[in-house]
């Protein structure tokens, strides 16, 4: 079957890419490895948490930036998804050493908010909703690749063959595959993975005091915790932390981790009370000198993987949607969007960013977790100095919500 675009893998960035083209003549296929399943009836949540029950949400909840609320709105997906559970993040405290900290406020930075906490799963659905509905996309799920073959001149077409013989062709092929991407290992792409011997904690909490839509951060001598708020008083927490410190977390009743949650968050929000399960993911750093090759490119995942202390991996992963989609959508009907030349434009545009937060995150890791003489007085005049220095603050949130 002949295609203009293959994207291998469904999963956010793969799927929002797909809704960026749906208004182009590009003919469009998405293989997905995952069965299909029925859209998610998630039950209504109510305004406050009901004592005692526990609640269904996504283990994965994301922090995302204006700049891609304003993607997903142009898509078509953000005006579906349910607001209800969604919550906006309008302050943002950040703990360092000793009783060093920097806080952010959008009303300050003159925006609405800094961020959106919202769950993985919902934006999924939505985005599955969407691509379904598309004339211009054929969907091959469950389907597993199985070979690709392309012409090492670049003039034909790259061949894609599934793990039960059909042949799909197109001139552009995309890894939207995740961090262990088959279609960068199959296209010779070298990805340089440095594991952070962490885990990421992952659980959502009922909060006696009101969160008032402040995310709050904690660089610990332990690792890093993050709260993000929910709608009403619940948040969701990552903590990211050492493997065998995260498996005695794990190891600890509902009640013992939300009482050691909240006291290493200072009890900011009283009593917690555990809505879902812990959950644990493992931490690493992954660069991918080199994100195109004759007739493909990467995004999302398969391109980079930051550590989550930043909260931006999903939003570059859009990003790399869409300025994908916005570089083919513009190409005329002559051009073959396959040419090595044209996708050399998608890798310098992404470029940039990508360094800047892949070093940047991993950067900031490494100097709160030295141990090295008088670096927690550096930290601690660090974060004094820029939390004096509107000016600098503003920058910074200017470009988190400008940049991703």
């Amino acid at each position: 079957m002949q295609f203009d675009v293959l994207i291998v893998g469904g999963g956010l960035a793969g799927l929002s890419l797909a809704c960026a083209l749906r208004d182009t003549r590009l003919k469009i296929a998405v293989i997905e490895s995952s069965p299909d399943t029925p859209r998610r009836n998630r039950p209504p949540i109510p305004a406050s948490p009901t004592a005692g029950e526990q609640e269904e949400w996504d283990a994965r909840v994301y922090a995302l930036s204006p700049a891609n609320a304003a993607f997903l709105l142009r898509i078509g997906a953000w005006k579906h998804l349910d607001a209800t559970r969604m919550a906006a993040v309008r302050e943002m405290q950040i703990f360092g050493d000793g009783d060093a900290r920097l806080d952010f406020s959008a009303a300050e930075s003159g925006c609405n908010e800094l961020c959106w906490i919202l769950e993985s799963a919902l934006v999924a659905d939505e985005l599955w909703e969407n691509v379904k509905r598309q004339s211009n996309v054929t969907i091959f799920r469950p389907a597993i690749p199985g070979a690709l073959q392309v012409d090492a001149s670049g003039t034909d077409d790259a061949r894609l063959t599934l793990a039960d013989g059909s042949e799909l062709t197109a001139r552009l092929v995309v890894g939207a595959d995740g961090r262990d991407s088959w279609l960068r290992q199959a296209a010779g792409l070298m990805a340089e993975e440095t594991p952070y011997g962490e885990l990421g904690v992952v659980a959502n909490y009922a909060c006696e005091r009101p969160h008032r839509s402040t995310a709050r951060q904690w660089f610990r001598d332990d690792g890093v915790l993050a709260w993000l708020p929910l709608p009403g008083n619940r948040i969701s927490i990552v903590w990211s932390t050492g493997t065998a410190h995260a498996e005695a977390l794990l190891a600890l009743s509902a009640d013992e981790l939300a009482e050691r949650v909240a006291t290493a968050g200072g009890k900011a929000l009283g009593r917690l009370r555990q809505l879902t399960p812990a959950a644990a993911f493992p931490l690493s750093l992954l660069r991918v000198p080199t994100t195109i090759a004759p007739r493909v490119a990467l995004i999302g995942d398969a391109a980079h993987g930051i550590h989550p202390l930043s909260g931006h991996g999903i939003n570059l992963g859009y990003q790399d949607a869409a300025a994908l989609g916005e570089l083919l959508a513009a190409a005329p009907p002559w051009q073959d969007i396959g040419d090595e030349r044209l996708l050399r434009r998608y890798q310098r545009a992404r470029r940039e960013e990508t360094l800047l937060f892949t070093h940047t995150t991993d950067a900031l890791h490494r100097l709160f977790h030295a141990r090295l003489p008088g670096l927690p007085t550096l930290r601690q005049t660090g974060l004094a100095l820029t939390q004096r220095s509107p000016r600098i603050k503003n920058l910074l949130v200017r470009y988190a919500l400008g940049g991703v």
